[in-house]
């Protein structure tokens, strides 16, 4: 299509369903532009077309034209008042700056000197620096507003005069309540944190969840695929219901994944309380946090694991390392011992050692914190279902095939 094809709107239908082809290019400047829309207007009768056809003619020259269609419109209008389009260039410089780079070395010199005060504070010493001590450089910033100090730290000439870097500021979060639990010597008191299993080429392994009880170090382990709420919530709630006891209180550390609205209303839901720790108290989560080096980091290390195997991990959890921990692991208990001067030291005599299934038992409300449902009786014939020695064999076996499985099928991927 040629300009001198256009005989109608119908041309102009045609080339806008792309009917026809494209022959000629718009001159890029706006006085050659504006010539062009006042030939066509003219050549097609536009003042005499239907509304409708008068739409087509708008499409059509906001696509050879890329004017918007808001400049169209005032194009439009004003061919139809005067009968033409007139170019009319600007005869001006634009807007007249008050400030001009000078005075914004000037604001960012101060800014260096005082560490970037509070914008009224900047502005008072500009003020005193022109009428009381005579410094003719500050005649103009003396008069600026507070509002447009601000404005002019966002601009480029002053970013690349004075860059200023703060550390990342801690937001608080409602969630939880920042204290240490209070368990009275109860069980259901539990600690949780996250163990990341190691990524590789930058891809990322499958993450334990790992939950001790504070009193009895009763310990369920899980694992899942991301931290993401989407696999996280329906492990917490099997966690939860694994602890043969009732679970009264639920602490972590600070981190995201157990400290958001959708792990607060579970825990709502099963009136359990959220805690979690408090600033500069690193021993809030300690219990945990050793479980995690004594017990996950020593049977898997820190290799890595892909993210697929998490449902198989979970199986191995649940058939044969939840078993073992709380049935056949002695842990160590400490003793509260008070010296003359009244400070109490901790001591951990072998004859407190026991299995967190027999911490349970030997609590003297012990039966009264399990389930409905659930009773010593049926707990006494899981754990006597076989010796210590024969439970961990049967882990060693389970935890053997469950790596030469992994080891296999990465040696097929590569």
């Amino acid at each position: 299509m040629k300009l001198e094809d256009i005989t109608g709107v119908q041309a102009l239908s045609e080339f806008l369903t792309g009917s026809q082809a494209i022959l000629f290019e718009v001159a890029s400047s706006k006085k050659e532009r504006y010539e062009f829309i006042q030939r066509v207007l003219t050549k097609i009768l536009y003042l005499s077309l239907k509304r409708n056809d008068r739409g087509i003619v708008r499409a059509f020259l906001m696509k050879v034209t890329g004017y918007s269609r808001a400049q169209l419109t005032r194009l439009l209008s004003a061919y139809a008042k005067q009968g033409r389009i007139t170019f009319t260039p600007c005869t001006t410089n634009g807007f007249q700056r008050t400030y001009t780079p000078k005075d914004i070395a000037l604001l960012a010199d101060m800014d260096k000197r005082y560490d970037c005060l509070s914008g009224g504070t900047t502005k008072k010493l500009c003020e005193r620096a022109f009428a009381i001590f005579g410094d003719t450089r500050f005649e103009r910033l003396s008069a600026i507003s507070v509002a447009h100090i601000y404005r002019l730290r966002q601009t480029t000439r002053y970013r690349q005069l004075h860059r200023r870097f703060a550390k990342t500021q801690s937001k608080r979060s409602p969630i939880g309540v920042r204290k240490k639990p209070f368990t009275d010597g109860r069980a259901g008191f539990i600690r949780i944190d996250t163990v990341h299993q190691g990524d590789l080429d930058k891809t990322k392994g499958v993450y334990h969840i790992n939950a001790v009880d504070e009193v009895t170090q009763y310990q369920v382990v899980m694992s899942v695929q991301a931290i993401s709420q989407q696999f996280l919530k329906p492990v917490l709630e099997e966690i939860l219901a694994t602890f043969p006891f009732v679970v009264l209180g639920f602490h972590s550390d600070n981190g995201g994944e157990y400290i958001n609205g959708t792990v607060a209303k579970l825990l709502n839901d099963l009136h359990i309380e959220l805690t979690k720790s408090r600033a500069r108290k690193s021993n809030d989560n300690a219990l945990v946090e050793s479980k995690n080096a004594s017990v996950v980091r020593k049977l898997f290390g820190y290799h890595h694991i892909p993210q697929r195997y998490a449902t198989a991990l979970n199986t191995f959890h649940k058939e044969h390392l939840i078993g073992y921990l709380n049935n056949h692991r002695p842990c160590y208990f400490a003793k509260i011992v008070t010296d003359q001067k009244g400070k109490e030291r901790r001591t951990y005599p072998i004859k407190l050692m026991m299995t967190p299934y027999e911490k349970l038992k030997s609590l003297p409300e012990g039966k009264y914190t399990l389930k409905p449902g659930i009773n010593f009786k049926a707990l006494d014939a899981e754990a006597l279902k076989m010796s210590d020695n024969d439970a961990k064999d049967r882990l060693n076996i389970a935890y053997a095939e469950l790596t030469s499985r992994i080891l296999t099928d990465h040696q097929q991927a590569i």
